[in-house]
C-alpha cells in the first residue's frame, strides 16, 4: 500500500466534504438557532485538514487495489469523524462516543440515534444531520469520481470497493461517466420527492431532510415522532413510493428515464422485490386488520405498507409502533432487515440479488443429489451465473451472519434482553435504524453502553461498506507485498 497515496485522496476527500458543511449554514442564519459559527469553524477545520493531507502528500494518479480497499475503509472513517464537528462544537453532544454514533449513522444511512428530543436541535445542525444521510446514500466517492477525474484509472477500484459485493449493471464503459448517471438520478429524484413534499405542506426544510433520508434510505427525521408527525395520508404515500424507488437498482431508474420502462418488468431481481413486499404487506395487513389495532380499512392499509416498505428498504421511517402488532408482524418485519433493498440501490443488509441467488443455489444442491452427474448451471434469467460469484455470496452469507451472532452476544453480555440485542444488531448491521425492543421504533439507542455503542457503530460501516472492503485491511495478505 503506497501511503501517500491514500492520504493524498483521503485529503481530497475532506476538502469534498467541508464544502458540504457549508450548506447548513443557509438554514442556520435563516432560522438564527445560533450554530453557524459551530458549522463555519467545522468546515474550516475539515477543509484544513484535508488540504493539509493533499499538499504534503503528493499522490500518483495509479491506485492499486490495495489502496483503493484502505482509501474506501479510511475515508468512511475520516468522513464519520469529522462529521461529529458540528455536534461536538454546537454543544448538541458533548460527548465523542455519542456524536461519533449519530455521524456514523448518518453517513452509513442506518437512521439510529441516541437524540432523545430532536425538535431542540438547531437547524443546521439538523440539517446537516440528514444531509449526512444523502451523501452517504451514493456515496461521496463516487460523486468525487463523477465530478472530477483525478484518480486516473484507479476510479474504478475505488468504485468497486465503495460499491463493493454483486456489481452493478453496466451503464457506461467509463466508470466516471457512470458516476456522473448515477449521481444524475440521484439529484432528479431529490427535486421531484422534494417538490412533491413541499406542495404536501412541508416546509422546504423539512421536505429537504426527508428526501434526504427517503433516497438515502437512511431514515433521519427532523420530528420526534419521525413521519408519524405529519399527519397527511398524502405525504405517506409519496415517502412510500420514494422508498420503493430507491430500494430498486439505479440503473433500471436510468433506463426508465431513457424511455426503456419494460427494464422494470424484465429485471428477475425487481420482480422478486416488488413480490416479497406485497407477500409481507399482505400478511400484516391481515393480522392488523383482524387485531383491530385501526379505527379503518385505509388506516390498516397505510401503515402497514409503509412500515413494510420501510423496513425491506431499510430506510427505518415510522409512522406506527409496530411493537404493538402481533408478534409473527414483528417476526416478519425483523426477517425483512436481512433482506434488504437491490444490488445497486441505496438500501442496506444482503440485498434481494444474494437472497435469490442463495435460494437457487440451495435447489440447484437439491436436485444434484437426485441427479449427481448433471449439468446445472445457475441463472438468473438468461444470464449464468458464475461459481466464483456463488462463492462470494456464500462467504458474505457466512461472514454477515458470524458478525451478527458475535456481536449480539457482545449486546447481551453488556445487560441487554435477548429481543433488544438481536434488534440492535439486525438494525445496525443492516443500516435500517428503529428495531425492537429497548430499540424498538417509540426508541433510542441513548441507553446502550459505551462499549455497546462502538460495537453498534462497528457494525453500521461494516453493514455499509458490505463486510469484504472494511475486513480485508485487517487481514495478514493485505499487508504483504
Amino acid at each position: 500500500m503506497n501511503v501517500n497515496k491514500v492520504l493524498h485522496t483521503l485529503g481530497f476527500l475532506l476538502i469534498f466534504l467541508a464544502l458540504f458543511m457549508i450548506l447548513p449554514l443557509f438554514f442556520s442564519l435563516y432560522y438564527k438557532d445560533g450554530d453557524h459559527f459551530a458549522i463555519l469553524l467545522s468546515a474550516g477545520i475539515t477543509a484544513t485538514c484535508g488540504f493539509l493531507l493533499w499538499a504534503l502528500t503528493p499522490g500518483e494518479k495509479e491506485l492499486s487495489v490495495r489502496d483503493s480497499f484502505a482509501i474506501v475503509t479510511l475515508g468512511w472513517i475520516a468522513m464519520a469523524c469529522f462529521g461529529t464537528l458540528p455536534y461536538l462544537l454546537s454543544g448538541t453532544l458533548s460527548s465523542f462516543t455519542n456524536a461519533l454514533f449519530e455521524s456514523m449513522s448518518g453517513f452509513t444511512t442506518t437512521g439510529a440515534t441516541i437524540l432523545q428530543n430532536i425538535e431542540a436541535l438547531p437547524h443546521g445542525v439538523l440539517f446537516w444531520r440528514s444531509l449526512t444521510h444523502w451523501i452517504g446514500g451514493m456515496g461521496i466517492i463516487v460523486l468525487s469520481l463523477a465530478i472530477l477525474p483525478l484518480l486516473g484509472v484507479g476510479g474504478m477500484q475505488l468504485f468497486q470497493a465503495e460499491v463493493p459485493g454483486l456489481v452493478m449493471d453496466k451503464i457506461s464503459p467509463r466508470i466516471q461517466q457512470t458516476a456522473k448517471i448515477l449521481w444524475g438520478v440521484y439529484l432528479l429524484l431529490t427535486v421531484l420527492e422534494t417538490a412533491l413534499l413541499f406542495f404536501g405542506g412541508m416546509s422546504l426544510f423539512d421536505a429537504l431532510c426527508h428526501t434526504f433520508g427517503t433516497l438515502a434510505t437512511g431514515g433521519f427525521s427532523t420530528k420526534n415522532a419521525s413521519i408519524g408527525h405529519f399527519g397527511s395520508a398524502y405525504i405517506h404515500y409519496v415517502i412510500i413510493i420514494f422508498m420503493l424507488i430507491a430500494g430498486a437498482n439505479f440503473a433500471l431508474h436510468y433506463r426508465a428515464l431513457m424511455g426503456n420502462f419494460r427494464s422494470y418488468l424484465k429485471d428477475r431481481e425487481f420482480n422478486f422485490y416488488i413480490g416479497m413486499i406485497v407477500a409481507a404487506f399482505l400478511i400484516v395487513t391481515l393480522f392488523n386488520y383482524h387485531g383491530h389495532h385501526y379505527s379503518s380499512l385505509p388506516e390498516v392499509i397505510r401503515k402497514s405498507l409503509f412500515q413494510v416498505v420501510s423496513i425491506q428498504t431499510t430506510t427505518g421511517y415510522v409512522i406506527a409502533d409496530f411493537e404493538q402488532w402481533s408478534i409473527l408482524c414483528q417476526f416478519l418485519l425483523l426477517t425483512l432487515m436481512f433482506v434488504g433493498g437491490c444490488a445497486g440501490s441505496t438500501g442496506g443488509a444482503m440485498k434481494v440479488m444474494r437472497i435469490m441467488l442463495l435460494l437457487r443455489h440451495g435447489l440447484r444442491e437439491l436436485k444434484r443429489l437426485i441427479h449427481p452427474r448433471a449439468v446445472l448451471p445457475l441463472r438468473i434469467g438468461e444470464k449464468v451465473i458464475p461459481d466464483g460469484a456463488v462463492t462470494n455470496i456464500l462467504g458474505f452469507f457466512f461472514l454477515y451472519m458470524l458478525i451478527f451472532v458475535l456481536a449480539t452476544l457482545l449486546m447481551a453480555s453488556l445487560g441487554l434482553d435477548l429481543v433488544s440485542a438481536i434488534a440492535s444488531v439486525a438494525a445496525t448491521i443492516g443500516n435500517i435504524g428503529p428495531g425492537l425492543g429497548s430499540v424498538g421504533p417509540t426508541d433510542n439507542y441513548a441507553h446502550i453502553p459505551l462499549l455497546g455503542k462502538w460495537i453498534l457503530l462497528s457494525c453500521m460501516l461494516l453493514g455499509r461498506l458490505e463486510i469484504y472492503t472494511v475486513l480485508i485491511i485487517f487481514s495478514s495478505s493485505f499487508w504483504k507485498k
